[in-house]
């Protein structure tokens, strides 16, 4: 009796054994079957070369800003609109700037008037008033070198005294500097002008002119322009807002491009850039689409290799892998996000 009790317990253990190395294989088996399992983005063919991309506007995302630091008067546009080019899409405060631009209007049509003066020269009533004095002054010197004769011949008969003549004879000296001097005005007024004055009055004029054009060009910069067709992506200042021009540190009001066309920039690695060349066909997918294919072809491959452009969630990601920057240009019809990122897998056998 005790021998068979013996004999159930070692068949019980035998049975557990068994199980449980039949369970510990079953799960080794299952753990190396997840190791092994790799993403779909990895099963690639031999056939095709695959790469993380951004989709872009044909014209590329361009900013859009002031040349001049100041505060927004107004934003015109929002985003989403489609604008053209020379479009104002946004103005800053400018009053200083206009009133520049209409005190230097005014100086040049002061100096424009001055070199019209100059070209006609005196009007036909100034020359006949300046001949009048002339003629005037003529007589009056006559009148005294008469009277001075006359008191000369007294003196010489002994009836007036020297300090008489000498008064008469001071009198027609300043009459004749009078004479003179009307003389020489009508003949100013009267002459052609020399040509060092018209030179000299042109000069004023252009002078003028190049100090408004340069206030009307501070002007023009206080309005910011589209500088093409395209369509408004991100408005970043709105109005009231100061924005600030700076070379170093970039403040633009916008970001625009021409979502006519777009193209996607795929990061291709360093492993794989003998296999890329022009006019390949390539396909995108995004994770937001599913399984939907955006086909086009490649329009250009960098010359140099570089650092990644996209960056994925991957936390095992190399950041510092080299790429070669290769530029997809996707079918006409094809409607993306800006900004989207997409798997790129280039066709190239």
């Amino acid at each position: 009796m005790e021998l068979n009790w013996k004999k159930s317990v070692v068949a019980v253990a035998a049975v557990v054994v068994v199980a449980g190395v039949g369970i510990a294989l079953t799960r080794g088996k299952q753990a190396k079957a997840v190791v092994v399992a790799a993403p779909d983005s990895q099963r690639i063919a031999k056939g095709v070369v695959a790469g993380p991309g951004m989709v872009e506007p044909d014209s590329e995302d361009v900013k859009v800003g002031s040349e001049l630091s100041g505060k927004l008067k107004a934003v015109l546009v929002e985003e989403g609109d489609r604008v053209k080019k020379g479009q104002v899409l946004a103005e800053l405060v400018n009053d200083d700037y206009r009133a520049q631009v209409e005190q230097q209007r005014a100086k040049l049509h002061e100096a424009e008037a001055a070199y019209e003066k100059v070209l006609n020269g005196s009007r036909p009533q100034e020359r006949g008033e300046s001949q009048a004095a002339m003629r005037q002054a003529e007589a009056t010197e006559a009148t005294a070198r008469n009277e001075w004769d006359r008191r000369q011949k007294l003196f010489d008969a002994g009836v007036i005294s020297k300090d008489e003549l000498e008064r008469y004879e001071r009198d027609f000296r300043v009459a004749e500097e009078q004479f003179e001097g009307a003389k020489q005005h009508f003949h100013l007024v009267d002459d052609r002008q020399r040509t060092e004055d018209i030179d000299a009055a042109k000069a004023a004029v252009e002078g003028a002119r190049a100090q408004l054009a340069e206030a009307e060009a501070e002007y023009a910069k206080t309005f910011v322009h589209a500088p093409f067709d395209g369509t408004i992506l991100r408005k970043h200042h709105r109005t009231g807002e100061s924005i600030t021009n700076s070379s170093v540190t970039p403040d633009p009001v916008f970001t625009m491009g021409d979502l006519s066309g777009l193209r996607v920039r795929v990061d291709v690695d360093e492993s794989d850039v003998s296999r890329v060349a022009d006019g390949q066909r390539v396909y995108c997918t995004a994770k937001a689409y599913g399984e939907q294919k955006f086909w086009g072809h490649v329009i250009r491959v960098a010359g140099q290799l570089g650092h990644k452009n996209v960056l994925t969630d991957e936390p095992k990601e190399k950041v510092d892998t080299k790429i070669l920057e290769t530029l997809v240009q996707l079918d006409p019809g094809v409607k993306l996000q800006v900004g989207l990122r997409v798997d790129a897998y280039i066709e190239v056998e």
